[in-house]
């Protein structure tokens, strides 16, 4: 029973028709008709279907069985989903899952025991696991084609999805989370690794920029470390190359 609420509740929050119309606005003005896009950790598909809104064509993965099956009776027929996480080898993983809150599903351990003590999870308990299968990015390239963005909303596991991609793509979004600020660090570590960037922020769902220009590493790395714990977590977008 608790599955099915913590579905109810994500499809509350993130598959509403205005947070859909924005993501379509903001989608349409940074893809073209005709991109590949990958869509790793898509939840209920609000991104996914905001993509393919916008001209493109959707790779979307989503490694929870429930949400999945959500997703294969609900998500347009021409999108590509594969239920399925992404790290850093093709093989399988145990994720900590909330029933209740399954948006912060994870399968990243170091996040689930810490998060409790941080600002907004207090009432969040990951009480069951889930045996998920895992890809990589490098494979998923292979398969389907070098994408031109890359979004990534995996709870903490972030480093972990970079970790099966040896080379750049042109536009990737990680989730942040201001009291793991360190994770988005490693992140920035990460993509300027695989070549040169330049980074902007959208907080919450607004759809938007944060700033006018894209910035180096060293000045969202500042921003981090200015937030406050509990400040709105978000997606920095990286252009690479």
């Amino acid at each position: 029973m608790e599955r099915w609420l913590g579905l109810a509740r994500s499809l509350a929050i993130y598959h509403n028709p205005a947070t859909l119309r924005a993501w379509r606005r903001f989608y349409g003005q940074i893809l073209r008709p005709g991109d590949l896009v990958f869509d790793v950790g898509a939840h209920v598909g609000t991104r996914a279907r905001a993509m393919r809104r916008a001209g493109a064509r959707v790779v979307a993965l989503e490694p929870q069985a429930l949400f999945a099956r959500y997703l294969r009776l609900t998500l347009p027929r021409d999108v590509v989903l594969i239920e399925a996480a992404a790290g850093g080898a093709e093989t399988e993983a145990e994720m900590a899952v909330s029933s209740r809150h399954p948006t912060v599903s994870s399968l990243q351990a170091a996040f689930v025991a810490d998060a409790p003590a941080a600002p907004g999870f207090g009432h969040v308990r990951w009480d069951r696991t889930e045996r998920v299968r895992m890809v990589t990015l490098d494979g998923l390239i292979a398969r389907h084609g070098r994408p031109a963005y890359v979004k990534i909303d995996v709870e903490g596991f972030e480093i972990q999805v970079l970790s099966g991609l040896s080379q750049p793509v042109p536009l990737v979004s990680v989730e942040y989370l201001p009291g793991f600020r360190h994770l988005t660090h490693a992140v920035i570590d990460r993509l300027e690794a695989l070549g040169p960037c330049r980074f902007n922020p959208v907080v919450g769902e607004r759809s938007g920029f944060l700033w006018p220009d894209w910035r180096e590493g060293a000045a969202v790395r500042a921003w981090l470390d200015g937030l406050p714990a509990g400040a709105r977590s978000g997606d920095l977008f990286a252009r690479m190359g």
